[in-house]
Order: structure tokens, then C-alpha cells, then sequence
């Protein structure tokens, strides 16, 4: 958990609108009309004979028609010699030896539904997923701009009416490796490997998609992996010798509370960080039950402790990409450390089975059945709203939150909170009415009648675990509620 934006790249296992217009509707889509001497990105691939082999496979995929419309897009443009190259490295000699779902798939990995210059690619991915999902990861080899690790940019910023062009000097291949495939194909990682095979872990990190109601949910992870040169240094060589320097209980390491088991999962963040995505706060492993501490400054700075010691990343051999996260290796052996409490800003509308609406970052939604619609929100009143609005939104942040009006209560549940002692606070808007807060059950007390929305006071609380905890905002007067975030800030004794 840290204090930024807890749904940065969540919403990236989305498919772009473009994708859903593609393969979810049968209509044409409406023609971009331009009005420039600028030429859509379909035309200027087609009326260029350098980019033949493209072409082909956009009419043959229809997708030619997609990049026409308004957009904005930008595409990753590799020419003839790179394509038939790729045949090669294939085993096939025409772009007519794959199937139409490949072909997609390959043209739309070059595809992303947002207007990216040079100027907005940083080290560690582009800010956007491309057109299936995944994220291109972006290096610098001096001034060149690399992705993927190992595709060149040859020319950019090529400006069409609809969106912007950079050539490449490789075919952009779709991903298909989960974190855990990434990493056990490196021999580097021998020992790293056997350790997560050993604990099992291996079983979560290369799920890439699960089912989820009528649709398929994508995960999303880190892996802060630790190179077979990195141990070594320690006296350790064999998988054996590496349970043994962590715990005295080889024969229960697939358990949780087992010492080699936790020292494992402190190197498996939830959710997917590049370098470039990564702001100084706290990031949680997939139990939620410890957290890894990065400082952003003149480095990223892994647990820095009072003498300014910390683990640091190996900056050529991270931002692995992979379908569902990446992989980083990191100097050290990074042992499980809980860091010091840091300020928590955490979204009501952070909740997984939340996100995986096609409503998620868009428009409003509604619901009626307050016990059973979602898993840690439950309310009663006439219906829930998903409140989203993209402009004049204030201090909303990323622009969504819970509503609702006249009688109501509303209730969530946060992730695993780091125990210590902390003042809550809540972004609250609530219609000048009167309402109660519950912690955990408890009736807080403390709260203002009809007090100003922003950074509402609400309790000191100590917690001795790291577990979570309700928060019920109860009406005891009718109105509105615009319900924001809960922000958990350390009291330092």
C-alpha cells in the first residue's frame, strides 16, 4: 500500500474501446472525416510502399477500417524487411500462413488507443496498454528508445490526422509469457525458480486470466526477482542450502507462516509496477500481510533504513515484460522487512469485482441489491451509484466515487491495513447532513454533523494486527453522499 493512486494500471487489464468496437460489434465504424491535408493512419500505411506487408494484414483483419476513425491512435509501424523477417523467425514465408485471430492479435500489439510521442515514453512502459492488454516496455540505449527489449524506434512523432506513427526495426511479437514463465526461462534465476516451484507459488504467478462472471479478470504482478549471482555471494548454491538460510522448517515451506514461504512472497507484489510507474510509498505482496518501502530520488531505494542502506534494482535487467505483470531483479537478497507506516490513500472504489464492469473509469453505474452485488461494499437506501465524471470533478480522485441519496448507510471493506497508530481522515461529501462513522462496528464518535467534505477528521485509532477493517458512513438525516477516499496517516509517538 502506498500513497499514490492504488488503481494505477488495474484498469490497464482493460481492452481498449477500439478492441471492444472490433470484436464485440458488427457495424462499420464511422469514418474519421479529416480536415487537414493530413492523412489517417490507415492511408498513410497504404500509400506507402515500405509498409506493403502491414497493410495486407490490416485489410485482411479489417482493421485498416478501425484506423481510420477519429482516434487518437498510435502505431508501432514496422516495414516490409522487418515483416518478412518475422516470417522467417516463424517458419512461415506470408503473413497468409497465420490464422485471422493471430494476424489481429499481431497488428493490434502495435496498436494503442491514445496519442503517445516520444516525449511521453519513459523508462519502464508506456503509460497506455496497447490494444490486447499488455503494456510495451520502453528502455533508452543512449538517445534510442528501445521496446520490448530489443525493438528499436527508427522514426518518430510522424504526425496523422488521427493520431501519431513511430517506425520500428522489429516486429513488436504479442506476449504470451506469465511472470512466473519469464522468470524460469532465465537460467539466471535457477534457484529463484526452484523457490517459487517449492512453495507453490509458481501456481499463482502464472494464471494469467481467471473466469470471472461472464468475462475473463487478468492478473496483474511484480516480481522482484534475486539472480543466482546474487546468492552465491552468500554461500548459498543450491536450493537446499537457500530453505536452510531461511528457515528451520524445510518440510512446511508451502505454508504461510513458514519463514522461506513469507521470504518468497516478499518478492511478488499485487498489482503490475514498472520503474517509471513507481512513486516513494509502500507496495503490498500478494498476501497483503507486508509491504516493501520505495523511496523515488536520485534512485529507487528498496527499504532504506536510518543509515540510508538500501536494496537497489538492476536497471538493465528490469521491466521484463510479461502478460500478466513484469519482472525486476533487484542487488540483493531483499530479506522480509516491514517497513514503517506510511500515509494511505485508498479509494472506495478500489474493490476488484468493482473494476471489472465496463462502467469502470467511464459512466455511472447503478445497483440495488446492497448484500450480494459486490464482495466488501454493502449498503442499504434506494440504490448505489457508481458517481464517475471526467471534468469539473474537483478534488475526486481519479474521478469516480460511491453515492447515494436520501436514507441510506454504505459500508466497505479495505485491504490488509500495516498495524500501528493512525489519524483517519475521509474526502466526504455528504449534502450538509448528519451521519455517523463505524469503525470495525464502533461508533467513532467523533464525528461532525454536517461538517465540509475534505479531509473530514474521524478517529485515532492503534491497530496491533495488519488485517482489514469496516468503515460504515451511517445517515441520520436524508441527503447525498459523494463518498471519496479514506486516508490513513501515521502517528508517530
Amino acid at each position: 500500500m502506498k500513497n499514490i493512486d492504488w488503481r494505477k494500471l488495474k484498469q490497464a487489464s482493460k481492452l481498449l474501446l477500439f478492441a471492444v468496437i472490433l470484436f464485440g460489434c458488427k457495424t462499420e465504424p464511422q469514418l474519421w472525416v479529416v480536415k487537414s491535408t493530413q492523412q489517417v493512419i490507415s492511408e498513410y500505411v497504404a500509400t506507402n510502399p515500405e509498409f506493403s506487408e502491414f497493410n495486407k494484414i490490416l485489410e485482411s483483419t479489417g482493421l485498416n477500417s478501425l484506423l481510420a476513425v477519429r482516434g487518437p491512435f498510435t502505431l508501432f509501424l514496422p516495414s516490409d524487411t522487418e515483416m518478412k523477417a518475422y516470417y522467417a523467425e516463424k517458419g512461415v514465408s506470408s503473413y497468409t500462413d497465420f490464422s485471422e485471430e493471430i494476424l489481429k492479435q499481431l497488428a493490434l500489439n502495435h496498436v494503442i488507443g491514445a496519442n503517445i510521442g516520444t516525449g511521453d515514453i519513459g523508462l519502464g512502459a508506456i503509460r497506455e496498454p496497447n490494444a490486447i492488454g499488455d503494456f510495451i516496455v520502453s528502455e533508452f540505449q543512449g538517445s534510442d528508445i528501445v521496446l520490448n527489449k530489443y525493438s528499436k524506434i527508427t522514426k518518430r512523432d510522424i504526425i496523422a490526422s488521427n493520431g501519431v506513427i513511430h517506425y520500428i526495426d522489429k516486429v513488436l511479437d504479442p506476449i504470451t509469457k506469465s511472470v512466473y514463465e519469464v522468470v524460469a526461462s532465465n537460467p539466471s534465476y535457477s534457484l529463484f525458480t526452484e523457490g517459487l516451484n517449492r512453495t507453490n507459488l509458481k501456481d499463482t504467478l502464472q494464471t494469467i486470466t481467471f473466469p470471472y462472471g461472464n468475462k475473463q479478470a487478468r492478473t496483474r504482478f511484480t516480481i522482484m526477482a534475486v539472480a543466482d549471482s546474487t546468492f552465491n555471494r552468500y554461500g548459498i548454491t543450491t536450493i537446499d542450502q537457500l530453505i536452510a538460510y531461511f528457515t528451520n522448517s524445510p518440510d512446511s515451506i508451502t505454508y504461510l507462516s513458514n519463514d522461506f514461504f513469507r521470504y518468497m512472497e516478499y518478492h511478488c507484489l499485487a498489482n503490475t509496477y514498472y520503474l517509471n510507474t513507481m512513486e516513494t510509498g509502500l507496495y503490498p505482496t500478494i498476501t497483503y500481510d507486508y509491504n516493501l518501502s520505495i523511496r523515488v530520488d536520485d534512485d529507487y531505494k528498496i527499504n532504506i533504513d536510518a543509515d540510508d542502506n538500501y536494496t537497489k534494482f538492476v536497471i538493465e535487467q528490469s521491466n521484463n515484460p510479461s502478460k500478466n505483470g513484469t519482472v525486476h531483479t533487484v542487488a540483493g537478497l531483499l530479506p522480509v522487512t516491514q517497513p514503517k507506516p506510511a500515509v494511505i490513500t485508498w479509494e472506495t472504489t478500489d474493490h476488484f469485482d468493482l473494476e471489472q464492469g465496463d462502467y469502470f473509469g467511464k459512466y455511472y453505474a447503478r445497483w440495488f441489491d446492497g448484500q450480494n452485488t459486490f464482495a466488501n461494499i454493502k449498503w442499504e437506501g434506494d440504490y448505489l451509484l457508481y458517481y464517475f465524471k471526467d471534468h469539473d470533478t474537483g478534488k475526486v480522485l481519479n474521478d469516480d466515487c460511491l453515492s447515494m441519496s436520501g436514507w441510506w448507510w454504505c459500508e466497505v471493506t479495505t485491504p490488509k491495513i500495516m498495524k500501528g497508530k493512525y489519524k483517519i481522515t475521509s474526502n466526504l461529501w455528504s449534502g450538509q447532513i448528519d451521519y455517523a462513522v463505524y469503525i470495525d462496528g464502533v461508533n467513532t464518535a467523533l464525528i461532525k454533523s454536517s461538517e465540509p467534505a475534505e479531509s473530514t477528521t474521524w478517529a485515532e485509532v492503534e491497530w496491533t494486527k495488519t488485517e482489514t477493517h469496516k468503515f460504515k458512513v451511517f445517515a441520520t438525516s436524508p441527503g447525498l453522499l459523494f463518498w471519496d477516499t479514506i486516508i490513513f496517516t501515521p502517528i508517530i509517538n
